[in-house]
């Protein structure tokens, strides 16, 4: 499987430091989990029923008019590429790298492309993956410019996927409300704005036949019911969705500011991580790491992806260790 990011016990072997000593900024999550709340006994002792509410809170929530609920968008990404024949895919890169490797594995010719080179490309493609904003870039790219790309492909058959795992904080550039038209599938992941990763919950988005095509391939009960009285809570806390959305957007900006601060502007982010290329990047990743700082680095183009902090006490625990690397550095 490929390497990603949030491997902490890992870490901790390697470095020999305790679990609980790490400061964790290796994984885009909202570092302030939504309460979980009180789970019914039924939950546990039933098989799920798709009866219950979560896919019309999810569709209230995302402004979609059909949704799938799947265990994680990761499951949606291995399993698309079983619905078309093989043929030409192209991926915006860099990006999330599962993508990619999906259609690889599924016998497709993948192309990487940059986003100054898809208006060049699109008509030789059958599939076009976007991740947006992307990771680990930050690039945000209008609904316009997407649903060209998408109005392109779809007169030929096919499809425009656009992953909207980090788009929480922007639900106004999200292409959920389009999500009806045929060719177009949208990815939403749940566990990063909500930071519940844990719970292994993602939704797909698209017109009603696909996801009934994509349903029989992810089979029944794929969401359990304790996530599924879990997800509903998250999806209709419409006061926690404002609070998180200011705090990821203050917490964004003020990881941009301290990087900066100390010699290291990003080259890109989002809400909820900031984006850094530097030829000293493996060397910048095991400084931290040895103070029990784990970020998320990325070997084949020397970045580092930096997560956000809790709390003041993490905020000034990177502080400090940035400013220490800076006079090593000297």
């Amino acid at each position: 499987m490929l390497e990603h990011g949030g491997r902490l016990r890992k870490a901790a072997l390697e470095y020999g430091i305790a679990e609980a000593d790490w400061l964790d900024l290796s994984s885009g999550l909202a570092p302030w989990p939504f309460p979980v709340p009180d789970i019914p006994l039924r939950a546990w002792a039933r098989l799920p029923e798709t009866d219950d509410g979560l896919e019309q809170a999810a569709c209230d929530y995302y402004g979609a008019a059909h949704v799938l609920p799947v265990a994680g968008s990761q499951m949606a990404i291995q399993l698309l590429p079983r619905l078309r024949r093989a043929g030409k895919v192209g991926v915006l890169s860099p990006c999330y790298a599962e993508h990619a490797e999906a259609w690889r594995r599924n016998g497709y010719i993948v192309r990487e492309v940059l986003e100054q080179e898809v208006d060049f490309f699109l008509d030789s493609l059958d599939v076009l993956v976007v991740v947006n904003p992307n990771n680990p870039t930050g690039l945000s790219l209008t609904p316009a410019r997407l649903l060209d790309w998408h109005s392109r492909l779809a007169q030929r058959g096919g499809w425009l996927v656009v992953d909207e795992a980090f788009m929480d904080s922007t639900p106004h550039l999200s292409l959920a409300p389009f999500a009806d038209q045929i060719g177009l599938i949208v990815l939403r992941s749940f566990g990063k704005f909500f930071g519940l990763a844990g719970v292994r919950l993602g939704f797909v988005l698209a017109e009603r036949k696909l996801l009934k095509l994509l349903a029989e391939q992810v089979g029944p009960w794929a969401v359990s019911g304790p996530t599924r009285v879990l997800g509903q809570a998250c999806l209709t806390d419409t006061e926690g969705h404002t609070r998180q959305r200011i705090r990821t957007d203050e917490a964004g900006e003020r990881l941009a500011l301290l990087l900066e601060q100390y010699g290291s502007k990003p080259q890109g982010g989002c809400a909820l991580f900031q984006w850094l290329i530097t030829e000293r990047a493996e060397a910048l990743h095991e400084f931290m790491a040895r103070r029990g700082i784990l970020l998320r680095l990325f070997t084949h183009n020397s970045s580092l992806r930096f997560g956000l902090p809790a709390d003041e006490a993490d905020w000034q625990r990177l502080e400090q260790a940035l400013e220490a690397y800076v006079k090593e550095a000297q």
